[in-house]
């Protein structure tokens, strides 16, 4: 397949041909198309954006080539992930999730509705409901039992799990902790 082309605007990538942006977007529903908050179609007729940790993943999976709005230059690994570092708060800790959820074979999605960094699918948007909500916490966070109480709360309303990641940037350790809420 022929590399797609990103643009870099702010802390966003956007895919002007929409014949492209389609094509992304169904590989595995990366990005949305601009101004269609829920799409019902794979193919679309307006450009993609794309967030910079997709975007990020994408560039390490060659898929994309990505290129600055203000100099039309190529921009590598490195240099996404040093702008994207300046424009998202654990920024590194967020992507080794995405990136180990999406190797593993999962949709990923922003999780910022239900509280969250990512809502993770096993099929697609649209096609099933994310199953599971995604809190990512570094390993001196702490985690008090009304943060368990809410997110269980919230997860239990929308019926979803919600599981804690707390990866380790310096190893390859990244466990999950996932919460199972019954009723007594």
């Amino acid at each position: 397949m022929t590399k797609l082309t990103a643009e870099l605007i702010g802390d966003r990538l956007i895919v002007w041909e929409p014949e492209e942006g389609s094509k992304l977007y169904s590989m595995g529903y990366f990005g949305k198309p601009v101004g269609i908050s829920k799409p019902k179609l794979l193919d679309f007729d307006v450009p993609l954006n794309i967030d910079l940790i997709e975007g990020l993943y994408l560039l390490e999976k060659d898929v994309i080539n990505v290129i600055r709005s203000d100099r039309k230059k190529p921009l590598n690994m490195k240099g996404l992930k040093s702008h994207a570092k300046k424009v998202y708060e654990n920024f590194e800790l967020h992507y080794k999730v995405y990136k180990d959820l999406r190797d593993k074979g999962y949709i990923v999605l922003s999780g910022i509705k239900f509280g969250c960094e990512f809502a993770v699918y096993e099929r697609g948007p649209g096609i099933d409901h994310a199953p599971y909500l995604i809190s990512v916490r570094e390993r001196s966070d702490s985690l008090t039992s009304t943060d368990i109480v809410r997110a269980g709360r919230l997860a239990t309303t929308v019926r979803k799990r919600f599981i804690v990641a707390i990866p380790d940037l310096v190893s390859d350790e990244l466990p999950y902790i996932v919460f199972k809420w019954f009723k007594a």
